[in-house]
């Protein structure tokens, strides 16, 4: 059975399944709306829709249709820039862009197209995309996500229907939430909240809020404003959502101070990168339900995730029922549900389990735990290796740092590059909240020497994924000055 038939069965046609602003749009109306635009999209000979569009029904419009009609989808991140945004249309083949975002349609050399008849979308239009080679593509392919990755080109994975299915009926069985309100927070071009925030509430018999990202305080690829995500939240009061440990620990901030979270909330999961566990119960005191995950892209994103009935703080939870994950030489192997390949890649295609890079194990209850990635490992002068993520982590669970970088790859002690929520905090503050850390530290892990980042890392800058980790080596580089003084004298016994 289908997603679309699935999603069919889980209601009446009367019920309301989507929500943006003051629109409301029932089940039927959703069902019917995608199968017109599948019609049009076939007409037209559409093989590969490219979807560049802010959150909202348009999106999930286009998302069904092109399942219904079999026909590829390319999620495009508004925070792509141009020249990604090229790469990601002509690696792909993509011959159709639907679209919000006129500029967009410009730089990519589109041509408008007019539908026969009236469209279900409101606020995207369809372009014709300019003819690009043949793209070499695995059979099966529904959904390429394209993601920024380590480099600037972006690197485009390969899922079927059915894969995408898998994960979104496993969420489900996993978080037993009948008839969700989801809140959408994270951009939809984010296979995470596709996924997880619209497929699974569709197929739960729930609902879908699909704000504007404007309308949740979400700027680029990066930017927050939290009273406008706080003010959303408060205002639709859903059962659950979807946050990034930045945004997560923003809002417990919040709930810190004087804002209630509403009391609708039952689960708010965590993922893109590495969150403390202090960070955690920070959150769940200040009355936020959050469950930590763990995923990626080569496996439809999610693979396992805590939840009411299996919850260990600091883990990234159990294997979902759709997946076999195994530690192989310290590292976490992923069979099951593995995607088709990547695009461009035939070496890639058909592999029956994937090697994901990152350092993790299981604990006698069966929990995974991610402790780092084998690139990033640190392996000191002195012979002993660490990750640098569970350090940084514990710098992070304090409300007094944003960011974290701890550097000392080859080096005789470890250092790191700092920068405070608060720009008028004091060195003398933050220096006491290093030591504080390092107390809880073995030695070979402690940071003995520290230097303020002068700007925020962000993808912007180059010094960021879009999914919040730290470009290592462009750091490096970039401070490399910096971080060469710092190793440039002997760290003062105090700082131990």
């Amino acid at each position: 059975m289908t997603l679309f038939d699935q999603i069919s069965r889980a209601g009446t046609d009367s019920d309301i399944v989507l929500f943006s602003g003051p629109t409301a749009i029932e089940r039927g109306e959703l069902l019917q709306g995608a199968h017109k635009l599948a019609g049009q999209l076939s007409e037209a000979g559409t093989r590969c829709v490219a979807l560049l569009a802010d959150n909202g029904p348009d999106w999930v419009f286009a998302d069904l249709a092109c399942q219904l009609a079999e026909i590829r989808l390319v999620p495009v991140p508004l925070f792509f820039s141009g020249e990604q945004i090229r790469h990601t249309l002509a690696s792909s083949g993509a011959d159709t862009l639907i679209t919000d975002q006129p500029a967009a349609a410009a730089l990519a050399g589109a041509t408008p197209l007019v539908a026969a008849g009236s469209s279900p979308l409101t606020m995207a239009k369809r372009y014709a995309l300019p003819a690009s080679a043949p793209p070499e593509i695995p059979q099966g392919t529904q959904k390429i996500t394209f993601t920024s990755g380590t480099t600037g080109e972006p690197k485009g994975v390969c899922l079927s229907a059915q894969q995408q299915l898998s994960v979104a009926v496993s969420i489900a069985e996993t978080i037993d939430i009948a008839s969700p309100v989801h809140l959408c927070v994270l951009p939809l071009s984010t296979l995470l909240e596709n996924i997880a925030g619209v497929y699974v509430p569709l197929l739960s018999g729930g609902s879908v809020v699909v704000p504007p990202l404007n309308d949740v305080g979400l700027h680029g690829s990066s930017q927050l404003d939290i009273h406008k995500l706080l003010h959303c939240i408060s205002s639709f009061a859903p059962d659950s959502l979807i946050t990034v440990p930045e945004i997560l620990d923003s809002l417990a901030s919040a709930a810190e101070r004087n804002w209630r979270p509403p009391s609708s909330l039952r689960f708010v999961a965590v993922g893109g990168g590495k969150v403390s566990a202090e960070t955690l119960r920070r959150a769940r005191k200040a009355g936020l339900p959050v469950y930590e995950g763990y995923g990626l892209s080569e496996c439809g994103s999610v693979v396992t995730l805590n939840g009411p009935g299996a919850d260990r703080v600091g883990a990234a939870g159990w294997p979902l029922p759709h997946v076999d994950v195994h530690i192989d030489d310290g590292e976490v192997v992923i069979e099951g549900n593995t995607f088709l390949g990547y695009v461009g890649q035939p070496a890639s295609w058909g592999a029956t389990y994937v090697r994901t890079g990152d350092i993790g194990r299981f604990d006698e209850d069966g929990f995974l735990h991610i402790d780092g990635r084998i690139k990033n490992q640190i392996i000191t002068s002195f012979g002993r290796n660490l990750s640098p993520e569970w350090v940084e982590a514990e710098l992070l669970h304090g409300p007094l740092l944003r960011q974290a970088v701890v550097i000392g790859d080859a080096r005789p002690w470890c250092v790191a590059l700092l920068l405070p929520r608060d720009s008028a905090a004091s060195d003398h503050d933050i220096a006491a909240w290093v030591m504080t850390v390092n107390r809880r530290l073995p030695d070979y892990a402690r940071v003995l020497d520290w230097q303020r980042l002068p700007e925020p890392m962000t993808p912007d800058n180059g010094l960021m994924t879009a999914n919040g980790r730290p470009r290592r080596q462009e750091l490096e580089q970039h401070y490399r000055s910096a971080i060469e003084k710092l190793y440039a004298h002997q760290p003062e016994a105090s700082n131990q």
